[in-house]
C-alpha cells in the first residue's frame, strides 16, 4: 500500500492521464463484456507503476562527488565547480535532472540535464562560481530528479553532501620594506638574544607537537616524569600585531569598511610572507594568532577571518587599544600596524601612546581626520592614507621613508 501511495505522489501529468484511461478502460470492460478492453485497460494502468518501481530502484544506486577549485579565492574572481555522477546499479538510469543548489550571490543554482547514465557508467559535470562579496559560502546539497523513459514518473533523490566555498576580500601585492628587517619581534636583537642563552642551549623542555624525536633527551624524561626534548637552537621570530577597526560610526559606508577590510588582508599577507609571526585584533579587543601560507591552496587563517568580518556597534576604541599595549593576550613587542577609519582626537592621542616598540604604522582608509593624523605623526606613527585598494602599493612603498 505504501509503494502505490508513493507511486501515485510520484507521477506526472502524463503518468496521471494513463492511470485515469486505464481505470475507465477496466470500467467498461465490465459494463460492455469486452475482455480486450479489460487486458488493455490492465496494461495502461500498470505501465505507470512498473516505470515507478524501476525508477524508484535507480534513485538510490546513483552516487555524488563533488569538487570546488579553488575553495578560497579572492572577491571578483572565478572558481569552478566539478560534479561526478555515477550510476552503481546494473540497469541504465532514465532522464536525469540534476540541480545543485548554489547561493544567489555566487550565480544561483546549477541545472542539468542528462539522458542516461549506462550501468556502472559516470557524467561530469561543471559550472562557475563567482561572488563580487565577500564571505562564507555553502555550496550544495545536489538533488536529482530522475523521469522514466515513457514520462510517466518523476522521483527526486537529495544527496547529503556540502561544500563551502569561502571569498577572500581583495588583495594586492604591496613591495618589500627595509624597516621589516631592521628589527625582531620581541624588541631585542638577535644577537643579544644569542648572547645571553648561547649558540647551543642545552637545557631541556617540554615536548612539543611537532618536535622531531631525535631531540628527545632521555635522562631529563626519565627525570621529570613527562617527554623533554633539548632546546639546541633560539627560538626567535619576529611578531606583529594588525588591527583592524570595524566600528559602524568609524567608516561612512560600506564601500569605506570593504576598503579598510582589504587593506587589512593586503598588508596581513605581505607581513606574513616576509616573515612575520602575525596576529589580528580589533576594536572590540578580541585578538586571534593567524597564519598564511604562501601558495597554498586552502590559505590561512588570516584571510579566513577577514572573509567573514563585518562592521561592529562598538563605540569605544579603548579595547583595541588595549590589545596593543600588553593589557590583551600577548599584545606587547612588535611591528603595530593599525587599519582605521575615522578618529576623533581624543581616540587619536590613546592610540598614539599604543605604537609598540618598533615604529607603528596607521592606515587612514576613511580619508578624514587631519587632526588625528598629525596627532600620530606627533607621537612617531607613520601615518599612511590610501584611498583606494589600487594606490595602497604606491602609499605603502613611502611608509619606510
Amino acid at each position: 500500500m505504501g509503494f502505490v501511495t508513493a507511486a501515485l505522489e510520484a507521477l506526472t501529468t502524463r503518468g496521471r492521464s494513463f492511470v485515469a484511461a486505464g481505470f475507465t478502460a477496466v470500467v467498461c470492460s465490465f459494463l460492455l463484456g469486452e475482455r480486450d478492453l479489460l487486458r488493455a485497460g490492465l496494461l495502461i494502468l500498470l505501465l505507470p507503476l512498473i516505470s515507478a518501481l524501476a525508477v524508484s530502484r535507480t534513485r538510490y544506486r546513483l552516487a555524488c562527488a563533488r569538487r570546488l577549485w579553488p575553495s578560497r579565492l579572492p572577491a571578483g574572481h572565478e572558481a569552478r565547480a566539478d560534479l561526478r555522477l555515477e550510476n552503481v546499479s546494473k540497469l541504465p538510469s532514465g532522464l536525469l535532472l540534476v540541480e545543485d543548489r548554489v547561493p544567489f550571490t555566487l550565480g544561483g543554482r546549477a541545472r542539468f540535464v542528462l539522458d542516461r547514465i549506462e550501468p556502472h557508467g559516470f557524467r561530469e559535470l561543471s559550472y562557475r562560481l563567482r561572488s563580487d562579496v565577500r564571505g562564507r559560502f555553502r555550496v550544495g546539497p545536489l538533488t536529482v530528479r530522475l523521469a522514466d523513459p515513457f514520462g510517466l514518473v518523476e522521483l527526486a533523490r537529495s544527496f547529503s553532501l556540502t561544500d563551502t566555498l569561502t571569498i577572500t576580500p581583495r588583495i594586492v601585492d604591496l613591495p618589500s620594506q627595509r624597516m621589516l628587517t631592521s628589527w625582531d619581534g620581541d624588541g631585542e636583537s638577535r644577537s643579544r638574544a644569542i648572547a645571553v642563552g648561547g649558540e647551543d642551549d642545552l637545557a631541556p623542555r617540554e615536548y612539543r607537537r611537532g618536535d622531531d624525536l631525535r631531540r628527545v633527551h632521555w635522562r631529563s624524561t626519565a627525570r621529570y616524569g613527562e617527554l623533554m626534548v633539548r632546546r639546541e637552537e633560539q627560538q626567535w621570530q619576529r611578531r606583529a600585531t594588525l588591527l583592524l577597526d570595524t566600528r559602524r560610526s568609524a567608516h561612512p559606508s560600506e564601500e569605506a569598511f570593504e576598503l579598510a577590510v582589504s587593506v587589512a588582508a593586503s598588508v596581513g599577507v605581505h607581513l606574513a610572507e616576509e616573515g612575520l609571526a602575525l596576529r589580528l585584533a580589533t576594536d572590540a579587543g578580541r585578538e586571534a594568532a593567524v597564519s598564511y601560507s604562501a601558495g597554498a591552496e586552502s590559505g590561512g587563517e588570516l584571510l579566513d577571518a577577514l572573509a567573514v568580518v563585518s562592521m561592529s556597534e562598538e563605540r569605544s576604541f579603548v579595547p583595541g587599544v588595549a590589545a596593543l599595549t600588553g593589557t590583551g593576550a600577548g599584545g606587547v613587542g612588535g611591528l603595530v600596524v593599525a587599519v582605521l577609519g575615522r578618529l576623533t582626537d581624543e581616540e587619536a592621542v590613546t592610540l598614539a601612546a599604543a605604537g609598540g616598540n618598533a615604529a607603528p604604522i596607521a592606515l587612514l582608509t576613511a580619508g578624514e581626520g587631519a587632526q588625528a593624523a598629525a596627532t600620530l605623526h606627533a607621537a612617531g606613527w607613520r601615518v599612511l592614507a590610501p584611498t583606494s585598494l589600487e594606490v595602497l602599493p604606491s602609499v605603502w612603498a613611502g611608509a619606510g621613508q
